[in-house]
């Protein structure tokens, strides 16, 4: 891996694909700036040398140039953020682009017009790469969440650079992923929370080459207690997964993977914050019920677990933690990790209701990281190469 202390960064520019995908309000705030502030280590390390920064990044999906997504609009924000002056290009690529990074003096910062206002990004073209990698004459990527796309400016740029390395996120983000894939001290366990077991087959079955406990949670739950010939009621479930549930947990008892799920339910009426609540047998939903959340004792079995293990992946909530009446499993299996982690134990939490919980709950200081990148963290869980981290090989 070639990181930043690899390189000396004095009187070079640097492009750093950074992630600069936040949410805005209807004045076009930025209203959740953790990517930005995720990128700052990456950036006052090559201001603190001596070089000097040209920023690019995606921000939504436009179509075509939409003034309401233009990155003129987070420009404050991220010069608030890193505490220095930036400037903005009103374009990415061309000549006005390449004269405003070629005047860049050493310390300044430059941030440039969302990627994508050209479709040519997405579709990963090598000529819009090529103009993307006249802006600088180092490339980092910092930008982890789209390490998983091959697009110009996360992957194909990189082959028109010498000096090119990972940033101190995207290194922290591939350290932490491979500390549970790979190097994890054991008991390593999985905790895979969500509502289909169809999204989580590939990530379920790398894991059981990797993980001595796997906790299901979430919506999941309900196909294997109707695969294990339990009742259901209303809960969500998966009928044509029955098989798989059944064929998975004997997989992961030849592996020696113990799969943990919850032993009792809290259900509700209706599928709303205010239905009235009953706590049941998992394998007894009564009918006119749907099962929302872990129950009290599985959350003490779990925690029992969680406590005893030393590496451990939370990808998914217990349940429908949106509704505050169903969201105590989620907080508490969250609070058991947080005291894990105190006692020692590596905590990585990612994916992004996983890590909206975790923030929602004030959990986010007890984990020790807590990944920025949903989509690039599940396919980092499922055993692929990202083409955005090859490409710095």
């Amino acid at each position: 891996m070639r990181t930043l202390d690899q390189i000396n960064f004095k009187d070079q520019r640097a492009v750093i694909r950074v992630d600069f995908n936040v949410p805005l309000n209807e004045k076009l705030e930025v209203t959740d700036p953790t990517r930005i502030q995720a990128a700052q280590p990456t950036i006052q390390h090559i201001l603190a040398q001596g070089g000097s920064c040209v920023l690019i990044s995606h921000l939504g999906r436009p179509k075509a140039k939409d003034p309401k997504l233009s990155l003129g609009n987070i420009t404050n924000t991220v010069a608030e953020i890193l505490g220095v002056p930036v400037s903005f290009s009103e374009h990415c690529v061309g000549s006005e682009a390449e004269a405003l990074t070629a005047a860049l003096p050493a310390g300044g910062v430059l941030l440039m017009e969302n990627l994508r206002f050209h479709e040519e990004e997405t579709k990963g073209d090598l000529t819009f790469a090529e103009q993307l990698s006249n802006l600088g004459t180092v490339y980092v990527n910092d930008a982890f969440g789209t390490a998983h796309r091959a697009h110009a400016s996360t992957t194909i740029m990189a082959q028109f650079f010498e000096k090119k390395c990972f940033g101190k996120l995207l290194e922290k983000e591939v350290l932490a992923i491979e500390k549970v894939m790979s190097n994890g001290e054991a008991p390593i366990l999985a905790i895979l929370g969500g509502a289909k077991v169809s999204s989580k087959i590939t990530i379920i079955e790398s894991l059981l080459d990797k993980v001595d406990h796997l906790i299901i949670g979430g919506g999941m739950v309900y196909t294997f207690t109707k695969a294990l010939g339990g009742k259901v009621g209303n809960s969500i479930c998966e009928p044509d997964f029955c098989d798989y549930a059944l064929e998975l947990l004997d997989k992961a008892k030849q592996k020696g993977v113990e799969i943990h799920l919850p032993v009792d339910v809290v259900a509700g009426d209706a599928f709303s914050n205010d239905a009235e609540q009953e706590v049941f047998d998992v394998m007894e939903i009564p009918k006119g019920w749907e099962a929302m959340d872990a129950g009290p004792k599985s959350c003490e079995i779990f925690d029992e677990l969680i406590l005893k293990c030393k590496t451990i992946l939370w990808n998914g909530p217990m349940g429908v933690f949106e509704f505050p009446n169903f969201a105590m499993g989620t907080i508490a299996v969250g609070e058991s990790i947080g005291r894990a982690t105190q006692k020692g134990a590596f905590s990585l939490v990612g994916g992004g209701d996983s890590v909206a919980a975790v923030k929602q709950f004030g959990l986010e200081f007890k984990m020790s990281y807590i990944s920025t990148g949903g989509g690039a963290m599940l396919e980092s869980l499922e055993g692929k190469t990202l083409p955005g981290i090859s490409a710095l090989d």
